[in-house]
C-alpha cells in the first residue's frame, strides 16, 4: 500500500499541474482579449467578408480606423473559417492555437537547456511559458488575433528537423548498425513517418509555411542558402510556392492584387510613423517627424544590420548553435522591415533564454579569475532588462522619444551582441568517435603542445561565447527526447 500511495502522488501532483496551467492560460487569454479585443481579427474578418460579398479583399478598409488587411493569400485558408464565427470564438480559438505553438516551441527550445543542468525539463517549461505570457509580443499577438505565433512555431519546428537531421547523420558515424537514413524495410505509412522524424526530413517545411503566411521569413531562407543548407532551402522555396500557387488557383484575383500593389506598399500593414511600429523605418519616420521614412536612408541601414546579422548567424551556425543563429536571423527580419508591430517581436523570447543560458554556462566552466560566480553576470543582467523591457512596454506610457523607439533600438543591440553558444545545437554532424580515436592513437612522447589537443569539426571560429572544438560539443544524442 505505502508503494502504491508513493506511485499515485506523482501522477497527481501532474494533474494537479495542469489543472492550474490551464487554469493560468484561459485567465491570461481572458485578461489579454479584454485589452486588445481581437482588433487584427476584427479587420481581417470584414476583409474577408467584404471579398465574399464581390468586392476586393485588399479594397476593405475598416470605418474608424481606415486600416485594411494585410494578409498574404495563402493565410486566407486559416483565416476565412472565421468569418462564420462570432468574433470572440474565433478569437479564442486563434489564441488557444498561439498558445499551443508556443508551448511545443518552448518545450523545444527550453527543455534541452533544463536538461543540459540536471533539471527537469517540465517544471522549466511551465515556467518559462508563464513568463513568455507577460511579454508584450506574445500578449500583443494573443490579443490581436495574429498569427505571429504560429509562424513563430513552425519555424522553430525547422531548427528541430535540423538538430535531428545532424543527430542521425552523426549516429550514423559512429554508432555501428543500421543507420536511421538509410530506406525502411517496409513502406507503410508509419514507417515513413518514423523515418521522417528520425532524419529530420521535413526541415524546411515549417519555414516555406510561415513565409506564406507572412513575408519577412523568406530571410530564414536565405540565411539557409547562405549556411549552404540546400535541401533545407530547396524545400523551404517548394513549400512557399506551392502554398502561392494553391492560392492563385483558389483566388485568383487576390493573389494578383497582392502580388501586383499590396506586397510592395511600405505601409500595408498600417502606418509607419506609429509607435507600434518598432522597425527602423518607424524609428526613422518618427525622429523626421514624418508620415513616411526616408526611403534611402531606411534602406542604407537596413543593408548594413542585414548584413550584420547574416554574418553572425551564419558564424553562430558554423560554431554549432542553430537556435542563436535562427534567432539572430529573426531578429534581424524585424527590425528591417518597413512595418513591425509588437506582436511580431516573438524572437525576443529565444534571445533570453540565450542570455541566460549563456551567464549559466560562463559561470559552470568559467574556473578563473573572476569567480565562477560572477562571470555570467553580464549576460545575466542583459537578460533581466530585456525581459523587463518587453514586459513593461513603456512607450506605450512614457511620450519621450528613448521610450518610443526602445523596442527597435533593443532589437539593433541584440542583433548586434547577442551571444552564441558552441556546441549546444548543431545542425552539422559531429564525429566525436573519430576525434576520440585520433587522440587515442597519438604517441605519448609528443611534441610539447596544448594540455588538451582537440580537432575542430566544420569552418569554426572563436566567438563571443568561447571556442568551439570536439572538446566543447556534447555527444551526439537523440534531441527529440
Amino acid at each position: 500500500m505505502p508503494a502504491m500511495r508513493t506511485a499515485a502522488r506523482p501522477a497527481t501532483t501532474r494533474c494537479v499541474v495542469v489543472l492550474l496551467a490551464w487554469v493560468g492560460i484561459l485567465a491570461a487569454i481572458t485578461t489579454i482579449a479584454q485589452r486588445y479585443g481581437f482588433s487584427i481579427l476584427a479587420v481581417d474578418r470584414a476583409a474577408i467578408g467584404h471579398a465574399l460579398s464581390g468586392d476586393g479583399l485588399y479594397a476593405y478598409r475598416a470605418p474608424l480606423t481606415h486600416l485594411g488587411t494585410a494578409l498574404p493569400p495563402p493565410a486566407l485558408f486559416l483565416v476565412s473559417p472565421a468569418v462564420f464565427l462570432p468574433l470572440p470564438v474565433a478569437g479564442w480559438l486563434t489564441a488557444l492555437a498561439g498558445v499551443a505553438a508556443l508551448g511545443l516551441s518552448l518545450v523545444a527550445l527550453v527543455g534541452p537547456v533544463a536538461r543540459r543542468y540536471g533539471r527537469r525539463p517540465w517544471p522549466v517549461v511551465l515556467a518559462a511559458g508563464a513568463l513568455a505570457l507577460t511579454v508584450e509580443p506574445v500578449r500583443a499577438a494573443l490579443g490581436l488575433g495574429t498569427l505571429g505565433l504560429l509562424a513563430f512555431g513552425l519555424i522553430t519546428a525547422d531548427i528541430v528537423a535540423l538538430r535531428r537531421g545532424a543527430w542521425a547523420r552523426s549516429r550514423a558515424a559512429w554508432w555501428p548498425g543500421r543507420p536511421a537514413s538509410s530506406p525502411p524495410r517496409s513502406r507503410t505509412p508509419v514507417d515513413l513517418l518514423q523515418r521522417g522524424w528520425a532524419t529530420g526530413a521535413w526541415a524546411g517545411v515549417g519555414v516555406g509555411l510561415a513565409t506564406a503566411l507572412a513575408v519577412t521569413p523568406a530571410f530564414f531562407i536565405l540565411y539557409l542558402v547562405i549556411t549552404r543548407q540546400w535541401r533545407a532551402a530547396l524545400t523551404a522555396t517548394g513549400t512557399a510556392l506551392t502554398a502561392a500557387a494553391a492560392a492563385l488557383l483558389v483566388s485568383p484575383g487576390e493573389t494578383v492584387a497582392w502580388l501586383g500593389e499590396v506586397l510592395w506598399r511600405i505601409d500595408r500593414t498600417g502606418p509607419v510613423d506609429t509607435i507600434a511600429n518598432q522597425s527602423l523605418a518607424g524609428v526613422l519616420a518618427r525622429i523626421y517627424d514624418s508620415a513616411t521614412t526616408p526611403v534611402l536612408l531606411w534602406l542604407s541601414f537596413s543593408l548594413l544590420l542585414i548584413a550584420v546579422g547574416l554574418i553572425r548567424a551564419r558564424a553562430a551556425h558554423a560554431d554549432g548553435d542553430e537556435i542563436a543563429a535562427f534567432t539572430l536571423v529573426g531578429l534581424t527580419a524585424a527590425i528591417v522591415g518597413p512595418v513591425t508591430d509588437t506582436n511580431e517581436l516573438i524572437w525576443v523570447l529565444p534571445a533570453v533564454l540565450i542570455l541566460i543560458d549563456a551567464a549559466a554556462r560562463r559561470r559552470v566552466t568559467c574556473g578563473r579569475p573572476p569567480p565562477g560566480r560572477w562571470a555570467g553576470l553580464p549576460f545575466a543582467i542583459a537578460a533581466g532588462v530585456t525581459y523587463l523591457l518587453f514586459v513593461l512596454a513603456p512607450m506605450w506610457s512614457l511620450p519621450d522619444t528613448f521610450s518610443a523607439n526602445c523596442y527597435a533600438l533593443a532589437l539593433i543591440l541584440l542583433v548586434n551582441a547577442l551571444p552564441w553558444r558552441p556546441g549546444v545545437a548543431p545542425a552539422f554532424p559531429v564525429n566525436r568517435w573519430l576525434g576520440r580515436s585520433r587522440r587515442a592513437a597519438a604517441p605519448a612522447t609528443s611534441a610539447p603542445g596544448p594540455a588538451n589537443p582537440v580537432r575542430r569539426v566544420g569552418p569554426m571560429r572563436n566567438t563571443p561565447g568561447g571556442p568551439l572544438s570536439a572538446s566543447t560539443i556534447p555527444p551526439p544524442r537523440d534531441p527529440g527526447r
